[in-house]
């Protein structure tokens, strides 16, 4: 019944104590000591004679005693806003199909034969297999490796820049539904357009402009399961997004398959009718961070939420929780963005923080993205090799969740990094057969699981007023490794080993930074930039 009430006890103006204040009544006195935490003993006929500073709940603890368990309304709201990350995914690898080299055939023995060059060849010597390609479709099996590999670079370069204008946008008044919302229907209109394109400068605006467009999905999506849950959960919600991410992956090869006779352009229209199903589940479905919210002084709406998503219903946090004005201003003072990320960077720790993570991200991403996006150029089935490898990103996924469950962040992406990086190298030295295979699906793998670490990581060592930038300028410089993938590995085309070289020796040298960072392992998430100081020093 207290649900009726909830706004009004909420908002209520806290009691001034005086010392002539008298208790008059035992009820009052426990609803006092209800709301207070008052650990005294007291009488029905005794009269205060002196003034109690009352000690206030924290937000962190209501929040924690709100939705600390996990319940069904909690797995709803993370299946839901995990599964952005299932589409994320298909436009970031879908040009491993569309932008394939396909192979080719003679149709005149007389002048060709499978050891010709096609560039030296009349275009009626020979003749494209299928299936169809944007390089097939555009005659580009000549052209060089800028133009071919540029639609995949233009992505992930829009994706790079787009972070940079929108970085601070979750933060502010739009908050993270919203943003995420607004990026999965830019993301799905652009990926239909991107169907209808007339020829390679179209189709790479297009893909820059989906790149620009995708970008607060791989942050917006974290931070919102995040902060949906309680300490002991946050790692768990955070695989089932790259979870998602790697069932999206997976899901490629199949719906490739099933259109290889079909026009590359027929990927992107199956891609994009889902999607912006999935935005109409966000509007609908999908609610807002209730920490945001607190933030931004809107704490009727934050406490909704709360009930909405909080395993208890009959929690008594939600229905006597009068939170103590100073406590509240405290907590959403100065939150504008811009003024945060500048204090931020002032301070020492922080500034440490944010290098000690953008160098391994870019390594990070370069080794993922350039492995993967790569898979064209290996003799292999593209089908199949791409199957291979999304395959192997669920146990990574897994491994992924017991590092977080069982052992230190900073010890884990130490160890990922390292793995990688002397398996890279160790690849290009072992020889061809089952060894260097082996050698290469490590080296991937743990790139993949690193990748997924670093983005928990992150979450939990940065305060709720600027955690989304702090995201987005580490997803962007996994962004901006991968930029450099698609070129590189198309200009290593007759040496495609030579990457895995340079990829081992960039996450090796990674290694150097990241023991910099604290470990945040049963850490609570701090809301402002003082809170994580202070929290960071109790720690010391």
């Amino acid at each position: 019944m207290f649900y009726s009430t909830i706004a009004d006890s909420f908002m209520l103006e806290l009691p001034r104590f005086g010392s002539a204040k008298k208790e008059t009544n035992r009820q009052d006195d426990e609803t006092y000591k209800q709301y207070y935490k008052l650990n005294r003993e007291d009488s029905a006929d005794t009269e205060r004679t002196k003034e109690v500073e009352p000690t206030f709940p924290s937000l962190d603890k209501m929040m924690e005693q709100s939705i600390g368990t996990f319940g069904l309304a909690q797995l709803v709201q993370a299946v839901l806003v995990a599964f952005s990350s299932f589409f994320d995914s298909q436009q970031t690898f879908i040009s491993i199909f569309t932008d394939a080299h396909p192979k080719w055939h003679c149709t005149n023995d007389s002048i060709c034969n499978s050891d010709s060059n096609i560039c030296q060849l009349p275009k009626s010597a020979w003749a494209w297999d299928g299936p169809s390609t944007m390089v097939s479709e555009w005659d580009l099996g000549c052209a060089g490796s800028f133009i071919t590999g540029l639609p995949a670079s233009a992505y992930f370069m829009g994706s790079l820049l787009g972070g940079f204008f929108l970085a601070t946008i979750a933060d502010s008044s739009i908050g993270r539904k919203k943003f995420l919302f607004l990026s999965c229907l830019a993301m799905a209109v652009t990926t239909a357009l991107t169907a209808f394109s007339t020829n390679i400068w179209v189709y790479s605006v297009l893909r820059f402009i989906s790149g620009v467009g995708r970008v607060p999905i791989g942050t917006c999506n974290i931070v919102l399961l995040t902060e949906k849950v309680g300490k002991e959960w946050r790692g768990r919600v955070g695989v089932m997004e790259e979870l998602l991410f790697t069932l999206g992956f997976l899901s490629l090869p199949g719906v490739a398959y099933i259109n290889r006779g079909s026009s590359w352009r027929s990927l992107y229209l199956w891609t994009s009718i889902p999607t912006l199903i999935y935005c109409l589940i966000i509007q609908f479905f999908v609610s807002e961070s209730p920490r945001w919210l607190f933030t931004e002084g809107r704490y009727e709406e934050a406490i909704k939420v709360l009930k909405t998503i909080s395993p208890s219903m009959d929690n008594p946090m939600l229905s006597l929780y009068p939170l103590d004005n100073r406590v509240l201003t405290r907590k959403t003072s100065n939150t504008n963005p811009s003024s945060m990320i500048r204090k931020l960077f002032k301070k020492k720790w922080a500034l440490q923080r944010i290098v000690a993570l953008l160098i391994p991200g870019f390594c990070i991403g370069l080794g993922y993205f350039g492995m993967a996006l790569g898979l064209g150029n290996l003799d292999m089935n593209l089908y199949l090799s791409v199957t291979y490898n999304a395959a192997l990103e669920i146990p990574s996924s897994f491994l992924t969740f017991l590092m977080i469950e069982k052992w230190s962040r900073k010890g884990s992406l130490f160890t990922l990094c390292f793995l990688s990086g002397i398996s890279g190298i160790m690849t290009t030295v072992a020889g061809n057969g089952a060894i260097q295979m082996g050698l290469e699906l490590v080296s991937f793998f743990c790139a993949c699981t690193a990748y997924n670490v670093i983005l928990i990581y992150t979450v939990e060592l940065f305060p709720t007023c600027v955690r989304n930038f702090a995201m987005t300028a580490v997803r962007q410089t996994l962004i901006f490794g991968a930029m450099f993938g698609p070129v590189l590995v198309a200009s290593w085309r007759n040496n495609e080993l030579l990457s895995y070289r340079v990829f081992g020796a960039l996450l090796l040298f990674s290694g150097f930074f990241i023991v910099r960072l604290p470990e945040t392992k049963g850490m609570s998430l701090a809301d402002t930039l003082d809170e994580q100081e202070h929290n960071d020093n109790m720690v010391v």
